[in-house]
């Protein structure tokens, strides 16, 4: 059973953040269970780094994102949840933030949906394009889609919205929600399973359907429309009504994926009952859920399921607090020597940050490098490629710093 003072401070955490799977997990018995297969296995390493508030005279209403348009300026970008993307220049001492785009009216806000994911175009400087995923209600949709800026604008025009697609949420929690271009140009989005718990529809496995995967479609091809299927996609022209988009799945929650300077695509897969888990994605490949969570079984059976999947770089259990993992960044600035070529990543619900050291398509060296970093929803970079963070709770965005 969980302490009364854990519970307590799962459910205080719930009500400030809009997660509310933080209360339904705080009621259950059986996340204190714990095997060999998932037990956690983290070293504390040194106090190199500390979290400080980046910008102290700002604050955002439930951030889950933060990154820059790669257009040579100094901005930077904050997603807000319930629906709008402020801007600033990325200086200490900024006190206001504007508002660069505002769908609140489109956007339907409230426990894991919103405004999810914002990717600035590769040639933004040049064409003004950035996209966006969402959720919106009558019908629950998944919407990504596509925005344009008049070049150096300081607010976006929602009407210049082209949707490149949408696809129906069967539930309100599980979205997924990350856009965000690869090395290749192409543009990938994560999705969730569906929702409720346990993926009573089978979405993971199911390659028919847009939920539980990695999705990987061609901006720049007007194929399908808005978009098109890049022609290596391990999909395309199947005869089994699979779905062309699909670049991997097998999947529960992919809040937060990146990609790292080798190409490497890195995704935290947010677990069910016991189990957070760190995937390297490949093309192609299946991750495993529902039969799977982590390394261990889930369910014995699925309609969809092959015999083979791909197993977490890393794991952890639930047993020390650790309950929901926020995918993170391979840390690629000047400022942290300590975190150089190293996978940061947080728990959102304790808080804490470690560090995975990439070996090829392996990761090891798990360290504990922050003890209680706050709410932490997601991981971005500024233009220099220095680190930092989204307090969902607080609303505030935190960096690394050395000590």
């Amino acid at each position: 059973m969980l302490g009364k003072a854990l519970i307590t401070l799962l459910f205080s955490l719930a009500a400030t953040s809009g997660f509310s799977w933080l209360v339904a997990w705080a009621c259950r018995s059986d996340n204190t269970k714990e095997t060999a297969a998932t037990a956690t296995a983290a070293t504390k390493a040194p106090a190199a780094v500390r979290v400080v508030d980046a910008y102290p005279k700002l604050k955002f209403d439930a951030p889950v994102e933060f990154t820059h348009a790669n257009d040579g300026t100094n901005r930077v970008f904050v997603v807000e949840q319930p629906g709008r993307i402020r801007v600033f220049d990325n200086n200490a001492s900024t006190s206001s933030a504007g508002t660069y785009l505002d769908i609140r009216n489109k956007v339907a806000y409230g426990g894991e949906m919103g405004l999810l994911g914002l990717a600035f175009h590769p040639k933004f400087s040049e064409n003004g394009y950035f996209y966006v995923n969402y959720t919106k209600d009558n019908p629950r949709e998944t919407v990504v889609s596509r925005f344009q800026a008049p070049k150096g604008a300081a607010t976006v025009d929602p009407a210049t919205e082209v949707v490149l697609f949408k696809f129906r949420q069967p539930y309100s929690n599980h979205n997924g929600g990350k856009v965000l271009f690869g090395p290749d140009g192409y543009l990938y989005v994560s999705t969730g399973d569906g929702g409720s718990g346990g993926d009573p529809q089978d979405n993971g496995q199911d390659r028919t359907n847009w939920l539980g995967k990695i999705i990987r479609v061609d901006v720049n091809s007007k194929e399908k429309g808005n978009y098109g299927i890049p022609a290596d996609n391990p999909f395309k022209d199947n005869k089994d009504g699979y779905l062309e988009e699909i670049y991997a799945y097998g999947l529960r929650n992919p809040w937060r994926i990146s990609f790292d300077e080798e190409g490497r695509l890195w995704a935290g897969d947010v677990g069910q009952n016991e189990i957070e888990e760190v995937d390297i994605i490949t093309k192609g490949g299946n991750y495993g859920w529902r039969v799977k969570e982590g390394k261990s079984n889930f369910k014995s059976t699925s309609k969809n399921a092959p015999s083979t999947y791909i197993a977490p770089v890393w794991q952890y259990s639930h047993s020390n607090g650790d309950v929901s993992v926020t995918g993170g960044t391979v840390y690629r600035g000047q400022q942290n020597p300590s975190l150089k070529g190293k996978y940061v990543y947080a728990d959102y619900a304790s808080g804490r940050v470690w560090t995975l050291t990439p070996k090829g398509n392996e990761a090891t060296n798990n360290q504990e490098i922050i003890s209680r970093a706050g709410t932490i929803s997601a991981f971005g970079e500024d233009q220099k490629n220095e680190l930092y963070l989204c307090n969902h709770g607080e609303g505030k965005i935190l960096k690394l710093a050395s000590n």
